[in-house]
């Protein structure tokens, strides 16, 4: 009985052990995506994009991918500076192979309508996909 007692604790502690390991690594894709999502420069625009992209997966990649020309030529001729900050970051939900987490992050942008700059706060929630031993956001959604 001893035995069998100690053997099921031990699982316990695995489980633990991988749950929390899951739920840092879902909250360290999920900041950064949003860091990287707050946080572009008109300077070197295609580098900050594509920071973006290799964090993301399906339709938002998609999406983004398709409207990079565009935001390239509105943050050039804008000349904009978007400095992101996360500041909060948290698991609604979580499997091991998805997620959604609400993040608040605060930025200071310059651009030629404000060039001494305004802080914006955002609050997004991210949906995460396990794809390749990575978390990707699969989904980004402003919220109130």
């Amino acid at each position: 009985m001893t035995t069998v007692l100690a053997v099921w604790l031990g699982f316990q502690t695995i489980e633990q052990r991988a749950a929390e390991q899951r739920r840092q690594e879902i909250l360290a894709a999920a900041r950064q995506s949003a860091l990287n999502f707050t946080s572009l420069d008109y300077r070197h625009y295609d580098r900050d994009s594509e920071n973006v992209l290799k964090g993301a997966t399906g339709d938002f990649k998609k999406q983004f991918a398709a409207q990079t020309a565009q935001l390239t030529k509105l943050v050039a001729g804008n000349k904009s500076v978007s400095e992101g900050q996360v500041l909060e970051a948290g698991i609604v939900r979580s499997d091991a192979r998805s997620a959604r987490v609400l993040v608040v992050a605060d930025s200071k942008v310059t651009n030629t309508a404000v060039p001494d700059g305004e802080a914006r706060t955002y609050r997004l929630q991210l949906d995460l996909v396990h794809q390749g031993g990575r978390w990707l956001t699969s989904d980004v959604e402003f919220v109130g």
